[in-house]
């Protein structure tokens, strides 16, 4: 039965090519940092500069992030992915030359991946507001389950096939095909037809507030995004905490994998769950499901074990894709087409921002508390964050249909 409801949304044009060519460019996402760290570390580069380009693509990432909502709500967004594939593209090319040359630098590189995630830092609010202009209202859901499922699916093959070929040939072949799977992403977004309502140009500032506004004026949507963001606080920690945990105590690298590994799993099946499940209160299922990610952090605690670690990371990351499904079905539903862009560029600045500030943290946490305190602390913090939007009474009125005077505010507000 899920099957037939995935296949259902393929029917339509403009999202068959879309889904198409987003599965093959995150699969070709998952080669970049395959590609960028044997490039630098295994061409003389040390641990230092491979931090450093990493955090200038980040900050490049943050910085462009609320230009690129405001821009994806005033044109096209077929246009500005289109233009954020080319430049990525170029970036792509750019490291592979480098590299294949040996003619590399640190800050050349830092450079190329800044330029690269600036431009995803506009594709991302455009790809956001074309999506749900892609199937009819009552298929939405479907929809971004099955896109949930491409991308999680890209991101578990992705990595093992980017080091069995980046082992074999080198970084360049790792960059290229990067560069290659934003050709298809480009060729197929071109093929979409949709034409979505843009906003009226009011300024830039105005513009930006106006998102902005649309956040704060829904009560619901603010306390999501607020527990999001102290969410990604202890997540930042995380991040850097299991990967120690794993070396250290649960068997070394390969254990790191089979953490992936399970996460991809998770991830998969919570997509799929997102396609076939039907609930009336969707945001107060996903805020709830979302705690099951923490209590699975739990395990490397308790009892400690790989099996275990494994059990609660696949149940984690099932409940995290089910909870970003039911979320941005709601958001899609309830938030107007012209606002769409720039609501998401806000959201992902406040989660951005604070994973890199966790990360910051792991280090003095981890000497001053130990892991396995620092894991508890982050898993309770965690749990409390994904439950503080249930405290708002809106949260659990909110549902998957859009109401009548939204459309309505879209029509008087965006020209066609």
């Amino acid at each position: 039965m899920t099957g037939r409801r995935a296949r259902y949304v393929w029917r339509h044009h403009d999202f068959r090519w879309l889904a198409t060519g987003q599965g093959l460019s995150w699969l070709g996402d998952a080669f970049l940092p395959v590609a960028l760290a044997v490039g630098v570390l295994g061409h003389g580069g040390r641990a230092a500069d491979l931090g450093i380009v990493l955090a200038t693509g980040m900050a490049a990432r943050l910085v462009c992030m609320l230009a690129g909502g405001v821009w994806a709500d005033r044109l096209p967004p077929q246009r500005i992915m289109v233009a954020a594939d080319l430049v990525r593209l170029l970036a792509s090319v750019g490291l592979a030359v480098q590299f294949a040359r040996g003619s590399w630098s640190v800050w050349s590189v830092a450079a190329l991946m800044a330029v690269a995630m600036a431009a995803g830092a506009f594709f991302l609010p455009a790809f956001t507001s074309l999506k749900p202009n892609l199937v009819p209202e009552a298929e939405r859901q479907r929809a971004n389950g099955t896109l949930t499922m491409l991308q999680t699916g890209a991101q578990l093959a992705g990595p093992a096939a980017a080091g069995v070929l980046v082992g074999l040939w080198g970084a360049p072949v790792g960059f290229a095909i990067n560069a290659a799977s934003f050709v298809v992403s480009a060729v197929c977004v071109t093929r979409v037809r949709v034409a979505p309502e843009r906003a009226a140009r009011a300024g830039f500032v105005r513009e930006l507030r106006g998102g902005l506004d649309a956040i704060t004026s829904r009560p619901w949507l603010r306390a999501g995004i607020l527990g999001a963001t102290a969410y990604h606080l202890a997540n930042g920690v995380v991040l850097v905490l299991v990967p120690v945990v794993a070396l250290r105590e649960l068997g070394g690298a390969h254990a790191v994998g089979l953490v992936e590994s399970a996460a991809g799993l998770g991830g998969l099946l919570g997509g799929a769950v997102g396609v076939r499940i039907r609930v009336r209160r969707p945001l107060v299922t996903a805020w709830t499901v979302l705690v099951v990610l923490p209590v699975g952090l739990l395990t490397y605690v308790w009892p400690g074990v790989l099996w275990a670690v494994l059990a609660g990371t696949a149940a984690g990351f099932c409940g995290l894709m089910l909870m970003d499904v039911l979320w941005e079905t709601v958001v899609q539903a309830q938030v107007s087409r012209h606002e769409l862009a720039r609501v998401a560029s806000w959201d992902a600045l406040a989660s951005w921002v604070m994973i890199p500030l966790g990360n910051a943290l792991a280090g003095p946490l981890i000497v001053h508390l130990g892991t396995r305190t620092t894991m508890t602390a982050c898993a309770v913090w965690m749990a409390l964050a994904a439950l503080t939007p249930l405290l708002t009474h809106e949260t659990w009125r909110m549902t998957t249909r859009r109401p009548a005077d939204t459309e309505a505010r879209a029509t008087t507000r965006a020209p066609a």
